[in-house]
């Protein structure tokens, strides 16, 4: 399996006045470590509004200044919303290819819709209209990053006329698709579409054989790429804290990573948002027992002999997430079950909450000396053996790509600046003339300011 690390850059009240750069350098440096070490990705949200749970909404941004500190880690869009009312298709591939450039190639393009209210209401979007706008601008912006030049699109949501979007990404014919899935029947979809499964759901990994199983039939049988590429993937996103000590890993990784668990629950299912007046933190501990996120109960179940799991149960009935939390013994044969079901990479969630930057520091660095080195033993043969079985599926899904997807380009189509345009509605030679005269005296290095003005 591969190794991700998961950013939602989260900032907890109450606020002191430095606390989001922080966040965000300290995250870098964690990203800088994570190269270092030989992690695969780095995976970084995308939101807007949501106060304490994220504060990541422009991570193009982030992701620019992490690919120049890095060297090797592929960096991820987890996800980019593609709803056209939040970023234009257009936008995307522009910000999009951008990144690969800069990072050598290196960008994982994970897309999604959200589905939180504060986000989708200030855009003034329609929950049943998400799916089809997604659909839209992951298609366009495709078109646009392989297209020369974007033929142009007329859809429901988005409309656009030819252009010639710049610059093209480095991976060609573009870089890896992802969708972001915390359904079994979005893990369906993206098989359908060729395209990555980013599973941002904490479920034990048994339970995680059945979607990579829907997964791989589903390709198979039924998938057309909606890209010019297959990305047959599927990753998981696990809670995740290394230490020496069970009881030690618990204690600095638990409480992070429950309040990852109760602010997404908060804003996507229970929750109502007053902007700019909340305390999230606050009332998570005060609420998190009631609501199932107490990391008392992975406290309590650290010191059983079972092996970990998503959650954690004690006799009294409350829980906690747990996933991947606990000795690098544990967390090994934790992974290893991920590995068994065919889960291509596992995402690894550290920092949460007000979880520590030199704990979390010390997490990856145990985490890739004790753990990781059998995993990467197995990888390239696990690699060439899927390669190898994949190989036919691939090229019969591409087959089955229509010819339609790329509409041809119109030769004669083209795009007059305002005063050619102005010249043409009024059929004016005179100014045609002046325009032609203007242009030769341009190219002979004239300053044509006064002109101008």
């Amino acid at each position: 399996m591969k190794f991700g690390l998961f950013f939602e850059h989260q900032v907890p009240r109450p606020w002191a006045v430095d606390d989001d750069r922080r966040v965000l350098t300290e995250a870098l440096e964690q990203i800088e470590l994570a190269d270092r070490l030989g992690f695969d990705t780095a995976w970084v949200v995308e939101h807007h509004f949501l106060e304490e749970y994220s504060h990541s909404s422009a991570p193009d941004v982030f992701l620019g200044a992490a690919s120049q500190r890095t060297k090797k880690i592929r960096l991820g869009h987890g996800i980019v919303h593609l709803l056209p009312a939040i970023n234009h298709p257009a936008r995307v591939a522009e910000r999009v290819s951008t990144l690969d450039l800069l990072s050598g190639g290196r960008v994982e393009f994970g897309t999604g819709e959200g589905s939180a209210s504060t986000e989708l209401d200030a855009f003034g979007i329609d929950p049943i209209d998400k799916r089809a706008m997604w659909e839209e601008g992951l298609r366009v912006a495709l078109r646009c990053m392989t297209e020369t030049p974007f033929t142009g699109f007329a859809g429901e949501h988005v409309r656009m006329p030819p252009r010639n979007v710049v610059p093209k990404p480095a991976q060609q014919p573009h870089p890896p698709i992802w969708v972001a899935c915390s359904r079994r029947e979005t893990i369906h979809l993206a098989a359908q579409k060729g395209i990555g499964a980013l599973a941002f759901a904490f479920f034990d990994p048994e339970e995680a054989r059945h979607w990579v199983d829907d997964y791989y039939a589903t390709l198979e049988a039924e998938g057309v790429p909606i890209g010019d590429a297959v990305n047959a993937n599927v990753a998981c996103v696990t809670s995740f804290f290394c230490h020496a000590d069970a009881a030690e890993a618990v204690r600095r990784g638990a409480d992070g990573s429950n309040f990852i668990g109760y602010s997404l629950g908060h804003y996507y299912v229970f929750g109502r948002n007053k902007p700019g007046m909340g305390d999230l933190w606050a009332e998570y501990h005060e609420r998190r027992s009631e609501q199932g996120f107490d990391p008392e109960a992975v406290a309590l179940a650290a010191a059983s002999p079972d092996r970990l799991g998503a959650r954690s149960v004690t006799e009294g009935g409350t829980s906690g997430l747990r996933g991947a939390i606990g000795t690098p013994d544990q967390v090994r044969a934790y992974l290893r079950r991920y590995e068994d079901c065919g889960v291509d990479e596992i995402i690894l969630s550290c920092a949460g909450g007000r979880n520590r930057h030199e704990h979390i520091m010390e997490t990856l660095e145990l985490f890739a000396r004790d753990v990781m080195p059998e995993f990467v033993d197995r990888e390239g043969r696990r690699q060439a053996e899927k390669a190898a079985r994949l190989a036919p599926v691939i090229d019969a899904v591409m087959a089955r790509k229509p010819v339609g997807d790329h509409p041809p380009a119109d030769p004669d189509y083209e795009i007059p600046a305002y005063p050619r345009l102005d010249a043409d509605r009024e059929e004016s030679e005179k100014f045609h003339g002046w325009l032609d005269r203007y242009a030769e005296r341009v190219a002979a290095g004239e300053d044509v300011s006064k002109r101008l003005a």
